[in-house]
């Protein structure tokens, strides 16, 4: 805490502490500071062990080492105190491959070193340190679990505890810092929501009283004003069946759960009724946003899948476990035979991802109408993502692009 301000290149950024008498509190305090840290840093590799193996680090998170240039410099006060032999020594959650690097930088043997690299309790690494120095296997500890020391120190056991160095330190905090920083990058991105009411859509085609129509597009608003405030975004109908809620990716990430629950769906069901259709689009710009959003809308409605898309045009969603087939070779369909025949060209030509009816058909040597249904083909598969109309001025048809996902391929290439 006190380095923090004058750590090289100041930190913009406010530290909290949060102390504990034992590592393993670090899942309580974890938790008890929430949602309202940009990023954690604890004070070695042991209490963030325990609290990734608790699943409770949903922030980014780092660590001071403790391997480098603490286990140097523990060496080094070793070699200098004739009470211990670091090289006939145990030590504890450090990694073999560490310990007998810094080993051999300082030109020390590692034949009678023993290792635990697992991070287990207090007792656990106790017993492990003293079992072997009660054999004389070993003649000191280092360890770097201060519960440990203390133990071992208690029954005679001649022990070094490995502390953070204030380089390390310093490093470890602008890492922090940098950590914290882009994470409030990430989550302070525009996103948009388009909300597509199929019941509206499809009622003014079949002549629906008009009334009955307005009453529901202003009750769908209200919820929709409702949940917006809730996540301090704002809310708008963009047209008769249509609405767009602008707000964070911070905020859209509580809303669904981490995008693995499309939002306001089951409350505007519980209350009125009637399904909607989502689509969520990150961007720099609000119009980057919503251009995202509608190609995620139209992917959705095209294959029931990814609702949302990150700036960048990737999913959001969380990817589902496929069903194993029995066979190691994939699925082999037309719409990946399509794919694969276009990615080939795209190679040789080096052309974009993204390509129209037009230039499909050009570099499959079909007739634009076949390859526009070769990429629905595509879509219907999850191969493919249609992306916005392109409009131009030009009258006609605007072109309709898709998004090639040749990813897959190489993940098929993978699992062979």
């Amino acid at each position: 805490m006190l380095m923090g301000p004058g750590s090289t290149g100041p930190l913009n950024a406010r530290l909290i502490a949060a102390a504990y008498r034992d590592e393993q509190e670090a899942t309580d305090k974890v938790l008890r500071l929430g949602s309202a840290i940009d990023a954690y840093l604890f004070a070695s590799p042991v209490p963030y062990e325990f609290a990734r193996k608790a699943g409770v680090l949903t922030m980014p998170a780092t660590y001071v080492p403790l391997s480098g240039a603490s286990l140097h410099e523990a060496l080094l006060r070793a070699t200098l105190d004739e009470r211990f032999d670091p090289t006939r020594a145990s030590l504890d959650v450090l990694s073999r491959t560490d310990v007998v690097e810094a080993y051999s930088e300082v030109d020390l043997p590692v034949d009678s070193i023993h290792v635990h690299e697992e991070l287990v309790g207090t007792a656990a690494l106790t017993s492990f340190h003293e079992g072997l120095w009660r054999r004389k296997a070993t003649r000191m500890a280092i360890t770097c679990v201060r519960g440990v020391a203390e133990r071992l120190e208690a029954i005679g056991v001649p022990t070094l505890r490995l502390r953070p160095t204030n380089a390390g330190v310093r490093s470890a905090l602008q890492t922090a810092g940098l950590l914290g920083a882009h994470h409030r990058l990430e989550e302070a991105q525009l996103g948009v929501v388009i909300v597509d009411v199929p019941t509206l859509r499809d009622s003014t085609r079949r002549s629906t009283p008009r009334y009955w129509r307005e009453e529901l597009r202003l009750a769908l608003q209200r919820l929709l004003l409702q949940e917006a405030h809730r996540i301090n975004a704002t809310a708008h109908p963009v047209d008769d069946h249509t609405f767009m809620v602008t707000a964070t990716r911070g905020s859209l990430v509580s809303a669904t759960e981490g995008f693995r629950q499309p939002p306001f769906v089951e409350r505007i069901k519980a209350e009125l009724g009637i399904a909607i259709e989502v689509g969520i689009g990150m961007g720099r710009t609000t119009q980057d946003a919503e251009t995202h959003a509608r190609a995620a809308l139209s992917r959705a409605q095209a294959t029931r899948q990814s609702f949302a898309v990150d700036r960048e045009g990737r999913s959001l969603v969380p990817a589902q476990r496929a069903p194993q087939r029995q066979s190691g070779e994939p699925l082999r369909t037309k719409g990946r035979e399509t794919l694969l025949r276009l990615s080939e060209k795209i190679a040789e030509e080096d052309a974009p991802l993204v390509v129209d009816a037009e230039s499909a058909g050009r570099m499959l040597g079909v007739t634009p109408r076949t390859a526009r249904r070769l990429l629905r083909t595509l879509v219907e598969e999850g191969l493919a993502w249609p992306l916005p109309p392109n409009r131009t001025l030009q009258p006609g048809r605007p072109r309709q692009l898709y998004r090639l996902i040749v990813e897959k391929l190489d993940k098929d290439k993978a699992s062979k």
